[in-house]
């Protein structure tokens, strides 16, 4: 398939995932869907144009293995994993609803594909690079991916997991930076200020790539950059938007976990048609 057509696909399958996250987050009257319009693009191109996975075989050994760290963004993981072909569309009827399969945190329990279980931030981080360890130690040929949000870098957990990482070279690890530069409340910056968030991390040992993280092209460049040849770990700075693709939600804090009423899902519906 030509990579235009691969990335058409991609931002589909995305457009798909904004409206069903929206939809389910106003059925249960509960979630984050400001961040799971930050982060979709970035889930919809690592899974639909660079992770190897089969979702008939959830635990296939050489699969590419992806955390979402911001466990919160649970919309956007539940959809992509759908998507996939992991569960069918109609569980995701029953998000945050009494016994259902998808709660408001991924559960690897209950959900294929979940690898593990996140939402306290600050957990994922650490988990990824413990995954990305055992590979290099096994000679494993598989990559791990681990999304964080901006805000939760402000955990020390992931620090310290950075420096672990830069040290042992893990090259086949990926960290993606959910950069909306917005959190519960505020900004990042007026909260405990990132910046100069990619000279930080190179000091830490890594390689770090700064892309458009609603450009599904720019997204497919960085993060289908062969892993093999390399000796260091991969920081990719994605700069979101939080709420993209909705205009009363767009940059936003109040939509980090605030609900529609029925006339704002009328109006993000056709502005997502």
């Amino acid at each position: 398939m030509l990579k235009n057509d691969i990335a058409g696909g991609i931002r589909d399958k995305a457009l798909w995932m904004r409206r069903k996250a929206f939809t389910m987050v106003f059925d249960a009257q509960l979630g984050h869907p400001g961040g799971d319009f930050s982060a979709i693009d970035i889930v919809a191109t690592l899974y639909f144009g660079v992770m190897r996975y089969d979702s008939q075989q959830p635990d296939m050994a050489e699969r590419d293995r992806f955390i979402m760290s911001k466990g919160h963004a649970t919309g956007a993981l539940y959809t992509a994993l759908c998507a996939a072909g992991y569960y069918p569309e109609d569980w995701l009827a029953t998000y945050m609803q009494p016994q259902s399969k998808l709660n408001g945190h991924p559960n690897r329990n209950y959900l294929p594909g979940v690898e593990t279980n996140t939402g306290p931030l600050g957990h994922g981080m650490p988990v990824a690079v413990g995954i990305a360890i055992s590979g290099q130690l096994t000679n494993s040929d598989y990559r791990t991916f681990v999304l964080t949000g901006d805000g939760e870098l402000q955990e020390g957990s992931n620090w310290e997991a950075a420096m672990t990482a830069g040290h042992r070279k893990l090259g086949k690890l990926t960290l993606i930076v959910d950069r909306n530069r917005l959190q519960q409340g505020m900004g990042t910056e007026e909260t405990n200020g990132l910046d100069p968030l990619d000279d930080k991390f190179r000091a830490f040992g890594w390689d770090v790539a700064m892309v458009d993280g609603h450009d599904v092209e720019a997204l497919m460049a960085v993060l289908s950059e062969p892993a093999g040849g390399r000796s260091k770990p991969l920081c990719v700075i994605a700069n979101t938007i939080k709420g993209k693709g909705v205009s009363f939600m767009e940059n936003k804090a109040s939509w980090h976990h605030g609900v529609p009423n029925a006339e704002q899902l009328a109006i993000a519906m056709e502005e997502l048609a």
